[in-house]
């Protein structure tokens, strides 16, 4: 994971550098021009059937440059305990999911990866962390 990016708004989500669920680098400027959907999942939750919603979103607008970003986590009573394999296959298998996942993050806390730090200090919501699943 890069070092720290200061909380200004001088950067943007596309200065940050992630890993898929298979381990890959990726570099979130490769979205850039796109419209990015950020999404906490977690597949033993009672939202997780919206992994469906979410897939379905992006079968309808991948063309016209839209794009869903899931961030499983297990932050809210440990509804992501799986490998990062474990949740490919359950995300695949049952939802179909085709949309890029990410490595099991931290979404909350002192912990939360850099990400989830910025999302929420450049976010016009009234809350200081992410409240749970899917949020």
């Amino acid at each position: 994971m890069p070092a720290a990016l200061p909380m200004n708004d001088d950067h943007t989500l596309y200065d940050f550098k992630v890993k898929s669920l298979a381990g890959e680098d990726v570099d979130l400027a490769d979205y850039k021009g796109k419209l990015v959907l950020v999404v906490n999942t977690a597949s033993k939750c009672g939202l997780t059937p919206q992994y469906k919603g979410l897939q379905t979103l992006f079968d309808k607008y991948k063309e016209k440059d839209f794009v869903v970003l899931g961030f499983p986590a297990n932050d809210f009573n440990e509804q992501e305990p799986g490998t990062s394999k474990e949740i490919s296959e359950y995300c695949t298998l049952n939802y179909g999911v085709t949309f890029p996942m990410f490595e099991k993050s931290t979404v909350k806390g002192e912990k939360k990866i850099e990400l989830y730090k910025w999302l929420i200090a450049n976010s016009d919501r009234p809350k200081d962390e992410i409240e749970w699943n899917f949020a």
